[in-house]
């Protein structure tokens, strides 16, 4: 790995807790569908969701980030929500995880102003430490995940990538169903899975026809790994993302 500094890290993480089944039973789910325009490409669907409302988070995030990048990229990177940074500048991927991916995608052969960056959930959910100055990430529910899909489906529709990369385990679930595993489905690039796999549940909206899907970690977890083990994790993004190149070049 090039000898650069080491990014600066990111604020702690709580563990990542998320359902491995549908939406909490008896819970009144929620839904983002109805703050959608009409119609419109990705600068309307930005706006609007600037207002969206469509499940709690948007009360004590900043607002909502949204994604960018090229507007008819090929290659669309998902991750999981927004960090401290991204909700600040209202940016997506613009943080120290965001930073790390940036080098990793040079490191790849991938030219960043080519592709699309965006997250399964829009807002940034956290919790306060006990000096109440700083916010802690915490991983979204399957339920706010579930209701921040409609805006991912119109991204994944109005992008329509020929390849996907899911960045770590919400983004895959998120995608792939709640079965996804991380360390075991990582790295190797597949068709779009049925939705009706895994009894449908958490599946649609269903990627686009013929597109490509490819999982790998979050660079977050390259970030909060222990010095003895982060660069044979960024070589393992790395990795992944040249497979993801050149299985572009392949299609």
């Amino acid at each position: 790995m090039n000898p650069n500094p080491k990014p600066a890290p990111e604020p702690k993480r709580a563990q990542e807790q998320v359902p491995a089944t549908g939406p909490e039973e008896g819970a009144e789910p929620y839904d983002a569908t109805p703050f959608l325009p009409k119609r419109g490409r990705l600068p309307a669907h930005r706006r609007a969701a600037a207002d969206c409302r469509g499940c709690p988070l948007h009360r004590e995030a900043s607002g909502t980030v949204f994604g960018r990048g090229a507007p008819d990229a090929r290659l669309m990177l998902v991750g999981e929500q927004p960090g401290d940074h991204e909700d600040r500048e209202g940016v997506a991927f613009v943080g120290p995880a965001g930073r790390l991916l940036t080098r990793a995608l040079r490191d790849a052969g991938i030219d960043e102003e080519e592709v699309y960056v965006t997250n399964a959930v829009k807002h940034f959910k956290f919790t306060r430490d006990e000096t109440r100055k700083r916010r802690i990430h915490k991983a979204p529910s399957l339920r706010e995940t579930l209701a921040c899909r409609p805006w991912l489906a119109a991204e994944l529709r109005l992008v329509s990538p020929d390849l996907v990369v899911t960045l770590g385990a919400t983004a895959g679930r998120a995608l792939l169903g709640p079965s996804f595993r991380v360390g075991a489905d990582r790295g190797v690039p597949r068709p779009a899975p049925d939705p009706g796999e895994d009894g449908g549940k958490g599946r649609e909206p269903a990627l686009p026809e013929g597109v490509q899907v490819l999982a790998t970690v979050h660079p977050s977890a390259v970030l909060r790994a222990r010095d003895a083990d982060r660069e044979r994790m960024y070589a393992g993004l790395v990795a992944d993302l040249r497979t993801a190149a050149e299985t572009l070049r392949s299609l």
